[in-house]
């Protein structure tokens, strides 16, 4: 008789509080509340100010030369690189100083980065470079294309006097 009272192993009761489902349900809501918890709203980290685009005259773009620390801006065909972050190249003692706060047009195009080559009347037209050769001009389009892929283009270069030229 003892074996008609017997439950078969297959028919008796699991327990839904084991200790692996406790466990279990545990983890699940732990992943649940790393996916779902409330977030501290992200922080930029703390760098320079935004550059804005603007307009430049030969005088008002000589002072970013990278001196005390100010940034660097070379203009190229009219458009206004920020090439700061080549510091070293074109900063105080860089190869390249004589370029920084300056149309280097001329200069790269005739791969010269003698002084001779920059603009010497600040407040005359700008150089309009037709006296280069086809070579210097694909050399020009060359560190032109450079430029654009590297450094962030800032503003363009205007003649004084132009209308489009920032009012002192």
């Amino acid at each position: 008789m003892a074996e008609q009272n017997e439950v078969p192993q297959a028919a008796r009761a699991v327990s839904i509080a084991s200790p692996t489902n406790l466990v279990l349900l545990s983890l699940f809501i732990v992943a649940v509340y790393l996916r779902f918890r409330p977030r501290s709203p992200l922080k930029l980290p703390p760098g320079p100010a935004p550059v804005v685009f603007r307009t430049f005259t030969p005088t008002t773009l000589l002072p970013y030369n990278g001196t005390n620390g100010a940034p660097i801006y070379i203009a190229i065909r009219g458009k206004v690189y920020d090439v700061t972050p080549s510091r070293h190249f074109y900063g105080p003692g860089g190869p390249y100083e004589n370029f920084a706060g300056r149309d280097a047009s001329r200069g790269l195009a005739c791969q010269s980065f003698d002084e001779e080559m920059l603009t010497k009347d600040l407040h005359g037209p700008l150089d309009d470079l037709k006296d280069l050769t086809p070579d210097q001009w694909e050399n020009l389009r060359s560190w032109e294309e450079r430029f654009q892929e590297k450094y962030l283009v800032v503003g363009k270069l205007v003649a004084e006097g132009d209308p489009e030229a920032p009012k002192s």
